[in-house]
């Protein structure tokens, strides 16, 4: 039996007192929730139209809301820039009327400013925590532009990463048209994914556009082989033209391809490469990439995308 007491705040049950804070103005809710990181086929910065494939790398978001904290207040596990995430959960709740603020952190398994699309991990990861806190819902791919514009907005990108973000909320491989925000196509592929991350960090606002939109007509020729599904051959050339245009050293592609690797590119601006690689080439390719300096991450192309996580 429930017994209500004088103040409506408490609640006795079988003689025992327990102080409970009514579910009502004030309250704190909480969503959590994860989207993938990212590899490269097409860079999209020449020609707005780009494609890439999730990788079994993750971004966790846990998202706080009530209605008694002012502002929106964000935290990344081991330091960072919070004004996308901080956009991302405004965005959100904007959109829903909700009126009070939020504390959002993130931590990750993806290296930051490496070209593995670590920011389009934390946007999705972000926007969906923040859903998961309110119990609303939104289609993948709306959810996918209000991210985007929300990186648009921080200045973390230059195309707006369409085709990065789509990967990382979809899963899969996507080709995507990333001035419209078109999803064009998306396929699910089972590959063995390795990484090589160099020490150095390079961030996508600081490339070098002008130079990369000279390679354009070079750009669509790897394009056209991803529509067709030619992926492997399709990051190749892009990451032999990006190299070039970006001023990195193609030596770890090189080495990819010798050992055995389908396909392998340059991610995104940069600095990091993804490889392709068949379960009998996994060694070899690691072998070739040892002798360089960097880390290498095993992992794997995610078909599923991201999720919302238990809190």
């Amino acid at each position: 039996m429930i017994k209500y007491l004088g103040n409506p705040k408490y609640i006795k049950i079988s003689s025992t007192l327990i102080y409970l804070k009514l579910q009502t103005i004030g309250r704190m809710i909480k969503g959590r929730a994860s989207a993938c990181g990212a590899g490269t086929i097409i860079n999209a910065i020449a020609t707005w139209k780009g494609s890439a494939f999730a990788i079994d790398l993750r971004t966790t978001a846990e998202v706080e809301l009530s209605e008694e904290m002012d502002g929106i207040r964000g935290e990344i596990t081991g330091g960072g820039d919070t004004t996308l995430i901080e956009r991302c959960v405004e965005f959100v709740l904007d959109r829903f009327d909700y009126v009070g603020g939020a504390y959002v952190k993130t931590s990750s398994e993806i290296p930051i400013a490496r070209g593995l699309k670590s920011s389009s991990a934390a946007a999705n990861a972000t926007i969906l925590a923040t859903l998961d806190a309110l119990d609303e819902k939104m289609e993948p791919l709306e959810a996918v532009r209000l991210g985007v514009q929300a990186a648009f907005d921080a200045g973390v990108t230059i195309t707006g990463a369409f085709d990065d973000a789509a990967a990382s909320f979809l899963g899969g491989i996507v080709v995507t048209d990333n001035k419209t925000m078109q999803l064009v196509k998306r396929v699910e592929r089972e590959s063995k994914v390795l990484v090589f991350v160099p020490e150095a960090q390079a961030l996508t606002a600081d490339a070098d556009v002008a130079m990369s939109r000279l390679l354009a007509p070079w750009v669509d020729l790897a394009y056209d082989l991803a529509l067709e599904g030619g992926f492997e051959k399709a990051m190749t050339l892009n990451g032999f033209l990006y190299c070039a245009a970006l001023g990195f050293d193609p030596e770890p592609m090189l080495r990819a391809l010798g050992a055995g690797a389908t396909g392998v590119s340059l991610s995104g601006t940069g600095p990091a490469f993804t490889a392709l690689v068949g379960v009998d080439e996994v060694d070899a390719v690691i072998k070739a990439w040892d002798r360089l300096e960097g880390k290498i991450i095993r992992t794997k192309i995610n078909n599923t995308g991201a999720r919302v996580e238990s809190c």
